[in-house]
């Protein structure tokens, strides 16, 4: 078996508000996060894209990586990922092949699949009325999007009641260490939700062709575009950047299959959809065509918190449930609370429930705790990178984990 150090670690920041700071505090660590991430040996630095949501400032991905790529030197900077349900693909391809061709061999571009459409599908599958089934990381925006019922592009959370005839829910398993938790039951305000949406341009229509977007944006950057009436346009902006494109998925669905037919890097999604993470990078491997790799690159995110000690973690992590409770309550991520707030709040029986998931599959610890079980995720899922994703209340703690995680897994 191979050393943990062989399989690269990279960062997912969503520039997090903490409770009593602002957005500029936000961006401010998420540049300081970023050198010092580059510092501890990363390999790319990407940044989430969320709408609309209290506790996170990481909106503007472009703008944002663009920032961090100025104030870095040589780590990778990306996105993870921008939602396409609300961007168009010369868009995207200007706005990060501007970034790129001032930092040429350091931006990433991962895409993440998501609509309005699909979000009313399954809620109509549900049973329709003022609440249907579903989730996502905030009003609108998740980071390590994939194929979406919400504004963020993760696989649509799980029907809070299923429709007739529909498979029982999956349980919870046990997979060679790792823990594949069985899909959780959420509701949310449809129309709230549907409004938020529609306020950051998304698309109704759940037809979207995706794979035939990425290649539209591939086409802008090689200077290939052609109208259907087979006329030249030209993007400047993006034609001949250097752009590693990714595919972001949480399910077996688009996604994964438009990363294969494409023969694209995959980002796969363990930290917000634990359940579907297996599913999606088999898919994913069976379907794959050699293109722009000439084999499966697959990289898995994870949610981490170090601290010198197993005790000290857990308490840096206290606040975690009730930040994702409020997700899944669809008020959208609160400012991250301090344990002593997370502790005087509490979580109810029916939040903890709600959570379980997500708190179950976090990975809390010392250095040697933590390195054994994003081993674990490594060997299970076959990961060739981790991505890895820590929010805790105080920077230092933040940055502090990230650099006792680096040095652990490199040193065994």
């Amino acid at each position: 078996m191979s050393s943990p150090g062989a399989v690269p670690l990279s960062v997912l920041d969503l520039a997090p508000l903490i409770s009593g700071s602002s957005a500029a505090d936000a961006l401010r660590n998420t540049v300081d996060l970023a050198r010092n991430a580059e510092k501890f040996g990363y390999r790319r630095y990407w940044l989430a894209e969320h709408h609309l949501t209290p506790g996170v400032a990481s909106a503007a991905p472009a703008v944002l990586i663009g920032l961090v790529a100025a104030a870095t030197e040589r780590i990778r900077v990306g996105s993870g990922a921008v939602q396409t349900g609300h961007h168009t693909a010369v868009v995207i391809a200007e706005e990060f092949g501007t970034v790129a061709h001032l930092h040429p061999g350091r931006v990433d571009l991962g895409l993440g699949r998501s609509s309005i459409g699909r979000l009313l599908e399954l809620a109509a599958r549900a049973g329709g009325g003022a609440k249907a089934a579903g989730g996502g990381a905030g009003a609108a925006g998740k980071a390590a999007g994939g194929d979406a019922a919400s504004a963020s592009g993760p696989a649509a959370e799980p029907t809070a009641g299923k429709p007739p005839g529909a498979a029982s829910k999956p349980a919870a398993r046990v997979v060679e260490g790792l823990l594949v938790p069985a899909p959780p039951a959420l509701t949310f305000d449809v129309e709230r939700l549907g409004r938020q949406l529609r306020l950051v341009g998304f698309r109704e229509d759940p037809d979207d062709d995706y794979s035939g977007l990425v290649r539209d944006i591939q086409a802008f950057i090689a200077g290939s575009f052609r109208t259907e009436d087979g006329t030249v346009l030209s993007a400047p902006a993006a034609q001949g950047a250097d752009l590693e494109i990714w595919i972001l998925a949480s399910s077996a669905g688009g996604s994964a299959r438009t990363a294969a037919e494409l023969g694209l890097p995959l980002g796969a999604n363990y930290h917000v959809a634990p359940w579907g993470v297996l599913d999606t990078v088999e898919a994913y491997r069976a379907a794959f065509r050699p293109g722009v790799l000439a084999k499966p690159w697959v990289m898995v995110s994870a949610d981490v918190v170090v601290g010198p000690d197993d005790a000290s973690a857990r308490r840096l992590a206290s606040g975690y449930g009730a930040w994702v409770a409020s997700i899944r309550a669809g008020q959208g991520a609160i400012p991250y609370p301090s344990p002593e707030e997370a502790a005087a709040a509490g979580l109810s029986e029916a939040d903890r429930a709600l959570v379980a998931d997500r708190v179950d599959t976090q990975f809390v610890g010392s250095p040697e705790t933590v390195v054994r079980g994003l081993r674990t995720l490594r060997d299970v899922t076959g990961a060739d990178e981790l991505l890895i994703t820590t929010i805790t209340h105080s920077h230092a703690d933040r940055v502090r984990s990230y650099e006792l995680l680096a040095e652990a897994w490199n040193d065994q």
